[in-house]
């Protein structure tokens, strides 16, 4: 007897997409998950196709995401590793477009599912191994219960809870300063993102340095594939200098857009007439402390980071 396994597929597709992007960090990886859970269904179905299919789909696919990103951090990476930037609404209420759990805006957990794609929060996941994030995650976002949580792990329950502990104690330094994608943020941010940009415009290296915070921190993530500063680029006036120079050296921006990426203001920006070892587009965003100053810049170059980044005048799909 054949099994409808697209039925029950589909309707949980979203979900397992979210929690593999949070898993992981990138979008690609997380599309690749996905498929990877279809076939295995298709291939090895569960025993009982009567019962509800979400709690088998979530641990085939948590299992699989806890894999690949223990195969990532065993892997050395060119350059600083920054989470995959995806299209998401600024306001909570709202959906996160192929990211979201299907008819829900948030969750009961302690994060939302807005916060829990912002850039701080996936890089603060970046301090837990993989059995804590997946538990973090698990508990915390899609508000699995302890019992669930172990279910869809493997785990026993005193795991799961000590486990958890470890994972927020972790998130300690993350949660002093927690990024929740507010309306005001979305609009201080922006605007400091545009300040740094005309800055940038004129080729003024002191304008420029004064739209950055004194401990600034800039990474650059180019995969290894394009050039790119290879380690971080630390304080105001060095980072000045670096976005000055890459400005003036570089091919111009033939096309750009400011989205909301993770909840957040970012720059969308294509480039014509670039050489192999130079991204023919890129994303660029930024962190601000209380007094607008930008504390952390971020520029995503490596083309597979890219591919929830729909085009410059493309409508639908990611490019």
């Amino acid at each position: 007897m054949s099994v409808d396994v697209a039925a029950p597929f589909r309707e949980h597709e979203r979900l397992l997409r979210g929690l593999c992007y949070r898993l992981t960090g990138s979008a690609a990886d997380a599309d690749d998950l996905v498929q990877e859970t279809f076939l295995r269904a298709m291939e090895r179905p569960p025993a009982r196709t009567s019962e509800p299919w979400k709690p088998w789909l979530v641990r085939v696919a948590v299992n699989l995401g806890r894999d690949a990103l223990r195969r990532r951090r065993r892997t050395a990476y060119v350059g600083p590793w920054l989470p995959s930037p995806i299209e998401a609404e600024a306001e909570a209420e709202e959906p996160l477009p192929s990211f979201e759990i299907a008819g829900e805006g948030t969750t009961e957990g302690r994060y939302d599912l807005l916060e829990s794609v912002s850039f701080a929060f996936l890089l603060a996941l970046e301090a837990l191994t993989p059995q804590q994030r997946a538990v973090l995650l698990l508990r915390d976002v899609f508000d699995y219960s302890v019992e669930e949580t172990a279910a869809a792990l493997g785990l026993s329950a005193s795991n799961v809870k000590t486990t958890h502990h470890r994972a927020r104690r972790a998130l300690l330094p993350y949660e002093q300063s927690r990024c929740r994608p507010t309306p005001d943020l979305v609009a201080r941010s922006a605007g400091a993102l545009q300040r740094f940009l005309t800055s940038l415009m004129s080729d003024d290296v002191a304008a420029v340095e004064a739209q950055l915070a004194e401990g600034v921190v800039a990474l650059n993530d180019g995969g290894g594939q394009f050039f790119a500063a290879r380690r971080p680029v630390v304080g105001a006036a060095n980072v000045a200098k670096l976005n000055v120079g890459i400005k003036r050296m570089g091919p111009g921006v033939s096309r750009w857009e400011i989205r909301i990426l993770n909840g957040l203001p970012a720059l969308v920006a294509e480039r014509d007439g670039t050489t192999v070892k130079e991204a023919p587009r890129f994303v660029l965003r930024v962190d601000i402390d209380a007094a607008g100053r930008i504390t952390a810049l971020h520029t995503i170059l490596a083309t597979r980071k890219l591919t929830a980044v729909r085009a410059i005048g493309a409508s639908g799909s990611p490019a």
